[in-house]
């Protein structure tokens, strides 16, 4: 089961600076608008990782992360 559902309001959170999605992610805010399912956790051996949350910005702009990125968003 997901950890977060569509119409969840959340917010990036990868805090290592390394990533190359760090600079353009890290604390933004946006609502998921889709759920997707693949195989990773079957390679990871961790359930959460075969769900991919695709998000919503304010700017339209729509991308996806796995649950380690995401944090419930207190706005």
């Amino acid at each position: 089961m997901p950890r977060f559902k569509e119409g969840d309001r959340v917010r990036v959170d990868i805090p290592d600076e390394t990533d190359p999605d760090h600079d353009q992610y890290h604390g933004r805010h946006g609502t998921i608008v889709e759920i997707l399912e693949d195989d990773a956790g079957a390679e990871t051996g961790y359930d959460q990782d075969s769900f991919l949350f695709r998000l919503e910005f304010e700017s339209d702009e729509t991308m996806d992360f796995r649950s380690r990125d995401l944090r419930p968003s207190l706005k």
